[in-house]
């Protein structure tokens, strides 16, 4: 495996403990809490913080950079601690997931006052109430917005073949997926979905242990769980349970042991609570273009290879809206549409947005202030949500409503918008209607603070508000009626937490109200350095009043919420329905914005072998040069076979940065983001639907796996000869160089022969070994073409243009030069050259040995010394007067004439 798992079998366990007599209290429950969640590190919670304890106090404090102390012994040494602020708990938490950690939520599930009740030494009673992993974030703040934050469960099947399910969600909003796959697609699969967090068998890990699973460069924390939690039959049962009137006879055994694992972890993750995953869609094989984890990573389709957004296909094209369109848009993307007519259907959507500028506008500017319904609604379904996520869902239900009315405005609609706008339109108005009554505009995140339901929804609470408003006035009178019973004009009512409501006085005037008649109505209560306090009957019953009314208004809104809570996952299914709706909306109108933008066309897709592109860019790096002011160099690319036979192969030659790279990867990209059903960076484009992708670009090994270069270049090649068909594109760069001349040669020429032979894909074969163009000679389908150069004063100009033909040389000294390799070794390496090209063919070997390598190195040239360029490095023109520059002109043409006399 490419990573350490995590198996919560052994856990950071705690020091062993001692015998229960020799345990405080709270360590024997420490000890319990800690023995029922091995694997985790455990927030315990005390008072206003959460507290870490032995082994898991030292992994926090160097994870999270805060102070290790100490409190007690354990076993005669000193226990560990570190603590985190209840308030603050969100932000350590995303340091420690994101480190790698899991975390046990321990809560306090009783008030101390409770506890005391049951003795002097009687502990708070204390429960985990969640377990918090990579895989099972829902909060905003610990989620990528523009991102799906996935949970993936692989199981494997043993009867006779080992079959492999793969199921994944996104906790955050519900969605399920699962597809059933072969050992050569699991990592492939992974590499796709980009998981956070995988769950298998420990038995499956033992037996794919030297398998790489993930992907290079993956993310993915790996968590082993017992086999038995990956037992089909119990996954079946686990599937009636969650989903209403789901058959799990529609699933095969690997499908319902990888789902009934997922949904088990989930269940396990919210401690008991509801299971908000929508039921699960199966993806077939087939209905998607294939692209292997090598793939992604050559033609950096969601990041690039360094693991940035910035420089991705993704980020070039994303002009979504929405967080949830972007995260439609990104796995759209990873898996394009291989289905002629599904591709074609979301082309019309896109045609109706390029077609209607102001149409597009109007829903683009609906769209900008549209939240993200199916996260706020999981939230509420896990009982985290509050006001502000019912505030969410109103003005998403608002949004969505307009938007389903402003394309029912357009004529002509394509049936995929006339269903969205339908779908919009069913959104539960009456709904929104009933929340933008009720909740305010800029409610707490907590029910519990109160002052969120808008004044005049409830008169019961109206009534209560009221009262504690009026009593606010008549303590306020009080006040006044004291100060002048008493002649005291400084004195004041006034409230804190401990002594509640209470009248203060300055200190030299508390002997007045401790004497006759005063004493007879007020009570002392505290003295203060510069002032005395008391209390009033009177007093205490208006603050009771006040308490109460605060009370109870406070209860009428969290029995609000609560209803309004309900009412909003009654509508569940309506919601989810609107979000797609939304997200689908945002994408389509993105892709259309785009396509207008930046001169992108409608491609057309059908079932046959063309791959036929007209003035063909690169959507990254024209999108870089664009930024400088400079423009993209297009080129054509036609690859379409006969119709039976297979596709083209073209032979790219050319030297080092004359754009055989960015060629190949454009016209792989330009087929992703067709079958994506967007339109692409060409003049016109023909593409038969690609079943998969190859694209082999790029030197780089895999040192963790112990494959040098030349093995990741073979490895990946024999993937693609042992998979490609005819209906793929292939692209490959550079096949054989990992090696000695003869044997690079050998294999890249058995390569060529096997693409079009056996595979007969459509494929461009960019080499530096020019004794490949012969084959254009022997293989019907193949053709030469190389990228233009010009020489210009000893020169190499790159003009990026694809022209028919074979290249003479690579011009690689040339390149050389660009690079900044020093003179002398220039000049060596064209002596060597020249020397080499002389030599008839195969007769490298005498050649080389009768070449004077070391013994007669021409020594380095000698640079004549020129006073007039000395003089000038010397000069700091900041730090010249006026008058100094003019003196240093004479001086500069005295020495150059000077110069010339000699």
């Amino acid at each position: 495996m490419d990573q350490a798992p995590y198996d919560p079998a052994p856990g950071q366990a705690a020091s062993k403990p001692a015998p229960e007599a020799a345990l405080t209290p709270m360590m024997a429950q420490f000890f319990e809490i800690k023995s029922i969640n091995p694997g985790f590190l455990l927030f315990y919670r005390m008072g206003d913080f959460y507290e870490l304890f032995f082994e898991d106090a030292e992994i926090a404090s160097q994870t999270l950079g805060i102070v290790l102390t100490k409190r007690g012994k354990h076993l005669d040494n000193d226990i560990p601690m570190c603590g985190v602020p209840v308030h603050a708990a969100q932000d350590y938490l995303k340091k420690l997931i994101a480190a790698g950690h899991r975390v046990a939520i321990c809560e306090q599930m009783e008030d101390p006052a409770e506890a005391k009740k049951r003795g002097s030494k009687s502990v708070v009673k204390r429960d985990v109430v969640r377990l918090v992993t990579p895989g099972t974030l829902t909060e905003d703040d610990l989620l990528p917005a523009r991102a799906n934050n996935f949970l993936a469960s692989l199981a494997m099947i043993r009867h006779g073949e080992t079959d492999f399910a793969l199921a994944w969600t996104d906790i955050s909003t519900g969605e399920t997926w699962v597809s059933d796959l072969d050992g050569e697609g699991v990592s492939d699969a992974l590499g796709r979905i980009a998981p956070a967090e995988v769950i298998m068998a420990k038995t499956a890990h033992e037996m794919l242990s030297g398998q790489p699973l993930l992907p290079p460069g993956s993310k993915a924390h790996l968590t082993l769980l017992d086999s038995d939690s990956f037992d089909s039959e119990l996954g079946a049962d686990r599937l009636r349970q969650s989903f209403e009137g789901i058959d799990p006879s529609a699933f095969t055994r690997a499908g319902r042991a990888a789902i009934g694992a997922l949904i088990a972890y989930v269940t396990e993750a919210q401690k008991g609570g509801a299971v908000a995953l929508r039921a699960p869609v199966t993806e077939t094989s087939g209905k998607l273009m294939a692209i292997d984890a090598a793939t992604r990573s050559s033609l950096e389709i969601l990041v690039t290879n360094r693991g940035e957004a910035k420089g991705s296909l993704r980020h070039a094209i994303d002009q979504t809206l929405t967080s949830a369109g972007s995260r439609l848009l990104a796995r759209r993307l990873a898996a394009p549409l291989a289905d002629a007519e599904q591709i074609n259907a979301r082309l019309d959507m896109v045609t109706t947005c390029v077609d209607n500028s102001q149409f597009t506008s109007r829903l683009r500017q609906a769209l900008r202030t549209v939240p993200d319904i199916t996260r706020a609604l999981t939230r509420l379904a896990l009982d985290r949500g509050g006001p502000r996520d019912l505030v969410s869902i109103g003005n998403a239900i608002a949004g969505a409503k307009a938007l389903g009315a402003l394309i029912r405005q357009q004529t002509d609609l394509p049936e995929g918008l006339q269903t969205l706008a339908d779908t919009l339109a069913s959104a539960p108005g009456e709904l929104a209607d009933e929340l933008g009554r009720a909740i305010g505009d800029e409610p707490p995140n907590l029910a519990r603070d109160g002052g969120f339901v808008r004044p005049g929804y409830d008169a019961a609470l109206d009534r209560e508000r009221a009262l504690a408003t009026e009593s606010r006035g008549v303590i306020a009178e009080l006040q006044a009626r004291l100060a002048g019973e008493t002649d005291i004009k400084s004195l004041k009512i006034k409230h804190n937490n401990v002594l509640g409501y209470f009248v203060e006085v300055p200190a030299n005037f508390g002997a007045r109200l401790l004497a006759e008649p005063f004493n007879a109505s007020f009570i002392h209560r505290q003295t203060m350095a510069n002032a005395m306090r008391f209390t009033t009957s009177e007093l205490a019953e208006l603050a009771g009043a006040i308490a109460h009314a605060h009370q109870a208004a406070l209860e009428i809104e969290i029995g609000i919420f609560a209803r309004l809570h309900q009412a909003v996952l009654a509508e569940t299914d309506r919601l989810r329905d609107a979000a797609d709706a939304l997200a689908e909306v945002d994408v389509t109108t993105a892709l259309g914005n785009l396509a207008a933008e930046r001169a992108y066309c409608r491609p057309v897709i059908d079932n046959s072998l063309a791959f036929r592109i007209e003035g063909g860019r690169h959507p990254v790096v024209e999108q870089t040069l664009a930024a400088n002011g400079e423009s993209f160099v297009v080129n054509d690319c036609d690859l379409s076979g006969p119709e039976g036979e297979g596709g083209q192969l073209w032979l790219v030659t050319g030297p080092n940065m004359g754009g055989k790279s960015t060629f190949l990867r454009q016209n792989a990209l330009i087929a992703i983001l067709a079958q994506t059903g967007g339109y692409v960076p060409a003049r016109a484009a023909h593409i038969g639907v690609v079943d998969r992708v190859f694209s082999r670009v790029g030197a780089s090994d895999d040192i963790a796996h112990g494959r040098s270069t030349f093995m990741v270049e073979m490895v990946e090649t024999a993937a693609i000869l042992n998979r490609a068909t005819r209906k793929s594109l292939v692209v490959l760069d550079e096949i054989g160089r990992g090696t000695s001349t003869f044997d690079g040669l050998s294999i890249a020429w058995a390569t060529a022969e096997a693409l079009h032979e056996a595979n007969a894909s459509r494929a461009l074969f960019a080499t530096h070994l020019h004794e490949l163009t012969a084959l254009s000679k022997t293989l019907s389908r193949t053709s030469n073409h190389t990228m233009k150069v010009r020489e210009w004063q000893g020169k190499v100009v790159f003009l990026h243009e694809v022209a028919d033909g074979a290249a003479d040389r690579s011009y690689g000294i040339q390149v050389a030069r660009l690079a900044g390799l020093p003179e002398a070794v220039l000049v060596r390496a064209r002596d060597v050259l020249t020397h080499l090209e002389q030599q008839p063919s195969g007769a490298a070997g005498p050649a080389l040995d009768d070449l004077p390598l070391f013994t007669h190195r021409p020594a380095p040239p000698q640079i004549a010394a020129d006073p007039l360029a000395d003089m000038i490095d010397t000069i700091r023109p900041d730090e010249l007067t006026p008058r100094q520059a003019i003196d240093l002109i004479y001086q500069l043409k005295k020495v150059r004439d000077d110069n010339s006399h000699h």
